[in-house]
């Protein structure tokens, strides 16, 4: 698959989205790191260019509850329903169930184990290959975690 990681705002710790851009492309998947400081805007554009089938945000920095709908509400808008879009860092479990009903199919908090993420993403592909909607423009009535 093709999977952007992106991290939003201005967080300016990436050791987490490097390290899981390195176990993903390590997984078989194509990998595209946009690097520190990115808008909402910026992210988008990037994952369109990039026609990413996936998208992967990374915050530490508390904003998640924020940048992370604004995200997911402009790739509905740019057509890009179709992205799943997953994320990662410190996010509190009280803001899991916010974050999964702007569209995030999955949260993976610190320490989580790399393969976790490699598993979401065959369930993804596997979901596709039998033409289920899983992005984040679809209420797919899942949510891995």
């Amino acid at each position: 698959m093709r999977i952007v990681i992106a991290k939003p705002g201005l967080d300016g710790h990436d050791r987490g989205a490097k390290v899981v851009a390195r176990a993903l492309r390590d997984g078989g998947h194509d990998v595209i790191y946009t690097g520190l400081r990115k808008t909402p805007d910026e992210i988008v554009r990037i994952v369109n260019d990039e026609d990413a089938e996936v998208l992967g945000l990374s915050t530490l920095s508390g904003a998640h509850d924020s940048l992370i709908p604004k995200i997911c509400q402009k790739l509905k808008i740019s057509g890009l329903s179709n992205v799943v879009v997953f994320a990662g860092g410190i996010i509190p479990d009280r803001d899991r169930s916010d974050l999964h009903n702007s569209g995030v199919r999955a949260v993976f908090g610190p320490g989580t184990p790399t393969s976790d993420i490699l598993h979401f993403l065959e369930e993804v592909k596997s979901r596709k290959n039998k033409h289920q909607e899983v992005g984040v423009g679809q209420d797919p009535g899942w949510h891995w975690n």
